[in-house]
């Protein structure tokens, strides 16, 4: 099916493996929560004194820790290459946004990922690069008339919810020595880990809802 007129770039390859990575994101999250359950329950027996042996103890700490450490390694690894990919997609989507659109847009491909790193104006200039993508997806020919997509809003709020939610547990295991104090930092990270799966399944909708709004748009104009 040819989609690659006008300038559009057919984008189905590229989000077939944003949808993949997303699904190996809710994988993890999930793995983390069940291993972050366990770890709370290890801090818990130690608290309730259940070990009558010290040398138990240790073993069973240790390889609390190594399970956690090979989970935390291989969330940063899925982190870093999904995110890459979907700041590509973001962008490859701005881009084919363009192609279609008769409006000129306010944000280029490149601020619509940009805006990502530049502090403070990253609470608010991703957002309104994605609607716009939305808008001009939805409607080429008059964005203003685009349909309401609520996904934007659920996607924005997840995002924030999880910086926040997994700054607060960074700064809490840092700082935690006793065993109530761990306790607590365990249970913040593993509100995080629900956020960050919370948003893993809102990208996804949101991925397909502005990917499915261009092909629509793209085999009209073909």
């Amino acid at each position: 099916m040819p989609l690659a007129r006008n300038g559009f770039i057919d984008p189905t390859t590229l989000t077939q493996w944003v949808k993949r990575l997303i699904y190996v994101q809710m994988l993890v999250a999930v793995v983390s929560i069940v291993s972050g359950n366990m770890e709370y329950q290890l801090l818990q027996d130690y608290e309730n004194g259940v070990y009558s042996s010290q040398e138990q103890a240790v073993v069973d700490g240790e390889a609390n820790d190594r399970r956690q450490q090979v989970i935390a390694i291989l969330y940063m690894i899925v982190f870093v290459i999904s995110g890459v990919l979907i700041l590509k997609w973001i962008h490859r989507a701005n881009y084919n946004a363009r192609q279609l659109s008769a409006s000129a847009m306010k944000f280029t491909p490149g601020w619509s990922v940009g805006w990502f790193f530049v502090p403070i104006f990253s609470l608010w200039k991703p957002y309104q690069a994605m609607a716009e993508i939305w808008r001009a997806s939805d409607s080429p020919d008059d964005p203003s008339q685009a349909r309401q997509n609520p996904i934007l809003a659920w996607w924005w709020g997840a995002w924030l919810a999880n910086g926040f939610i997994s700054q607060a547990a960074m700064r809490l295991t840092l700082s935690a020595e006793e065993i109530p104090a761990l306790k607590n930092a365990n249970l913040v990270y593993q509100a995080s880990d629900v956020a960050y799966l919370v948003l893993a399944i809102v990208t996804l909708m949101l991925v397909n809802s502005i990917y499915q709004a261009q092909i629509e748009q793209a085999l009209t104009r073909a």
